[in-house]
C-alpha cells in the first residue's frame, strides 16, 4: 500500500509540474490561439527560409502549437524541440535586450545565433530591430535579453 501511495505521489508531482510547465509556456510564449511563430515552420529557418507551416503536420510541445512544412521538418523539430524552438518565447531578441519586454515580431526578420531562432520587430513605420541589433555588440546584447527573459519567466 505504502508502494501505491509513493507510486500516486510521484505521478502527482509530475502532472502538476508538467501543468505548470505547460501554464508558464502559455503565458509568456508569444502565441496566438497557442500558434507559435504565426504558423511558421521553426525548422525552416536553419534552411535560411522561412516557410508558412501547414495544418497537415502540427505538433504541441507542452502548450505551444508549431505548424511544419513537411513531415520531415516535423520529425526533425522532434528529434530535438530546444534546437528549434525560437529564443525568448518568440518576441523580439532586440526588445529584451533594451530592456522593453515583449515586443511583438515579423516571423520573417530573424537570426540563426549559436544554433537559436532569434525573432526581431519590423514595420514600414517604426523601424526594423534586427538592423539595430546588428549594429550593437551582439555578445552583451545576447547577456541583457537573456536576464531579463529569465527575470520574466522565473
Amino acid at each position: 500500500m505504502k508502494l501505491y501511495f509513493s507510486i500516486l505521489s510521484i505521478w502527482f508531482l509530475a502532472f502538476a509540474a508538467q501543468a505548470d510547465t505547460q501554464y508558464q509556456r502559455q503565458k509568456h510564449y508569444n502565441l496566438k490561439g497557442g500558434l507559435a511563430l504565426q504558423g511558421y515552420d521553426p525548422v525552416s529557418y536553419f534552411s535560411g527560409k522561412p516557410k508558412k507551416g501547414d495544418t497537415t503536420h502540427i505538433y504541441s510541445k507542452s502548450g505551444v502549437t508549431y505548424h511544419f512544412s513537411s513531415a520531415e521538418n516535423l520529425r526533425e523539430f522532434k528529434s530535438n524541440p530546444t534546437k528549434y524552438e525560437p529564443a525568448y518565447g518568440g518576441w523580439c531578441a532586440y526588445a529584451f535586450a533594451v530592456k522593453a519586454g515583449k515586443v511583438r515580431v515579423n516571423p520573417k526578420s530573424y537570426k540563426i545565433i549559436k544554433g537559436r531562432i532569434y525573432l526581431f520587430y519590423k514595420s514600414v513605420l517604426w523601424g526594423d530591430t534586427l538592423k539595430s541589433w546588428n549594429s550593437e555588440s551582439e555578445e552583451s546584447q545576447l547577456k541583457i535579453a537573456q536576464s531579463e527573459w529569465r527575470k520574466l519567466v522565473s
